[in-house]
């Protein structure tokens, strides 16, 4: 138990250092996001894709738990090695900070936090070895040796032949058994102790003793969570833009779209609303820490295969014409039925004309969004100068950006999915080739190009749910964004397809919601089907394919049961 507590009480140590240092060089360079995001970088593409499954967008808590946990397991184990061989513990907090500054180094984050973090376990560590280690158990008498049992007071004969001077004389015959004492043996007079015992010791030292220890613990938690209430206020001061974002208002568009109508949604509950409301919108990213990027120092540069490189302030951004868009996004790690799909109106600038006033040079084939975090989004050129409504997004529903969706400023490119097109907290544009950079998705082995694929689901009734027999109201969504969806068929027991009603239709670039009356008979579980037909006349495909590499395909299904 002491060792563990000591190995917890020198990281906690740690990591308050470290966290209380990352507020000065940022929340990226933390520690534990370091290592982090350096494991969502490493991960293995189906190792993520079952994360996303199974903790959909817990997954970054999930990822951090772990971390905390493993990194407690770690300490207690240094403790329990440093009561034996304090080295060994020591070794263990210098893996720590070397893990740590090579995970920082990997993402391009300062390495102080990690070696000062490490620094700091390593010395906690020692002063409470030290502490708890016992001293001496025995303390030795002034003058030497001590003599314990009969040879410390036993009378000792005297030696025949003349008395000692000033000895008085035997009262009996022969020699005298008992004489003055000896020079250095204590009169009769003085607190002699009985023969066969012996002067107790002194006091055992014990360093501090185990009071002393259990206080010296208790202050290295106490700091430790001080140091960690100031770093998470410090970092909330120096970087939370909160407070600008508040404070931001968006210039009106220059043609705003008409209100959205309520014939889009059908009056069924427990359907999807039309318009995903920003708090939600689903958010699927590599990110452990939000960026924090100030309105007020936000650049944008252009630049690579182009005439004319621009860099813009947000100023300049808000000043140029600002368009809305309704817009359905989805994340290519969707599940056929899944969650990662929503529809909003947007409000930004028009990305092709930036791209066209920049001056796009001969056999540019891509264009490479960069994120503040490092991210890099690959979106190919020709699908961005096709006439598609392409937006520097710098509104969301009629406010701000959300700090979670990209604020200050994102891209969004109607017809692909999020990986291959919408580049949150974008800071950089650069336009290339595909040969010259692989971004981050292509690199690990997901398709280059994104076309959102023709999706539908059932919503209404839920999985499993018990409807009495009778007419049941059938409901969902569909999308198939820049081609749009015109036609939805649902069907129960694998019988003939149904035409389902479609809602009114607000353009190619968003989903639609249907509705079907299902005459439910029969008793017991029933199987209904449901598939889209895209603007093209392509129907839905049937075979049923995981996400990766180029988004999920199949019809979506769920079962109900007729009481």
């Amino acid at each position: 138990m002491t060792g563990a507590a000591i190995g917890l009480g020198a990281a906690a140590a740690a990591l308050a250092v470290g966290d209380l240092v990352a507020a000065f060089t940022g929340p990226a360079s933390a520690p534990v996001l370091s290592v982090g995001s350096a494991a969502i970088d490493l991960t293995p593409t189906p190792l993520k894709d079952w994360a996303v499954q199974h903790f959909g967008t817990h997954d970054k808590t999930v990822l951090l738990s772990g971390i905390y946990a493993t990194m407690a397991l770690l300490a207690v184990a240094a403790g329990v090695l440093a009561l034996r061989r304090l080295w060994a513990g020591v070794a263990v907090f210098a893996l720590f900070a070397g893990l740590g500054m090579w995970a920082a180094a990997s993402r391009d984050a300062a390495l102080l936090p990690s070696a000062l973090a490490g620094l700091a376990g390593a010395g906690v560590l020692v002063l409470l070895v030290r502490l708890a280690r016992p001293g001496s158990t025995r303390r030795r008498e002034p003058g030497g040796p001590q003599r314990t049992g009969a040879s410390a007071n036993v009378a000792v004969p005297r030696p025949e032949g003349p008395p000692l001077p000033g000895a008085a004389p035997s009262a009996e015959a022969g020699p005298s058994l008992v004489g003055p004492p000896l020079a250095g043996t204590p009169r009769a007079t003085e607190a002699t102790p009985p023969t066969g015992t012996h002067k107790p010791a002194g006091p055992a030292p014990r360093g501090m003793g185990r009071r002393g220890f259990l206080v010296a613990l208790a202050a290295t938690v106490a700091g430790a969570a001080v140091a960690e209430t100031a770093a998470r206020a410090l970092t909330a001061a120096r970087y939370n833009v909160a407070k600008a974002r508040a404070a931001l208002r968006l210039p009106a568009p220059v043609a705003a779209l008409p209100p959205v109508p309520a014939a889009v949604h059908p009056p069924v509950a427990g359907l999807s609303a039309f318009t995903t409301p920003n708090g939600d919108f689903f958010r699927v990213d590599t990110a452990l820490t939000l960026p924090q990027v100030p309105p007020s120092t936000w650049r944008l540069r252009v630049h690579g295969m182009v005439d004319h490189p621009v860099e813009l302030s947000f100023d300049d951004l808000l000043r140029r014409p600002l368009h809305e868009l309704d817009y359905t996004l989805s994340c290519v790690s969707n599940e056929v039925g899944g969650p990662y799909v929503g529809t909003a109106r947007w409000l930004g600038a028009s990305l092709p004309d930036l791209l066209r006033a920049a001056g796009v040079q001969r056999g540019a084939q891509q264009l490479v969004g960069r994120s503040a975090d490092g991210m890099t989004i690959g979106t190919p050129i020709d699908l961005l100068l096709d006439g598609r409504p392409a937006l520097l997004a710098v509104g969301m529903n009629g406010e701000p950006l959300p700090v979670a969706h990209g604020f200050p400023c994102r891209s969004l490119v109607p017809g692909l999915y999020g990986y291959t097109s919408a580049t949150k907290w974008l800071v950089d544009l650069e336009i290339t080739t595909f040969a010259a950079l692989d971004p981050y998705w292509v690199h690990r082995g997901w398709d280059r190009t994104g076309l959102v694929r023709t999706a539908s689901r059932i919503e209404v009734p839920a999985p499993f749910a018990q409807v009495p027999a009778g007419p049941v109201t059938v409901a969902g969504t569909a999308w198939a964004t820049h081609r749009g969806v015109a036609a939805v068929e649902v069907r129960d027991d694998g019988g003939p397809w149904q035409e389902a009603r479609l809602a009114a239709d607000l353009g190619p670039d968003t989903w639609r919601q249907w509705s079907w009356t299902w005459d439910a008979t029969g008793q017991g579980p029933h199987t209904l089907e449901v598939r889209a037909t895209d603007g093209t006349g392509a129907v839905q495909p049937q075979t049923r394919n995981p996400p990766f590499p180029a988004g999920a395909t199949g019809w979506h299904s769920t079962v109900v049961t007729v009481t």
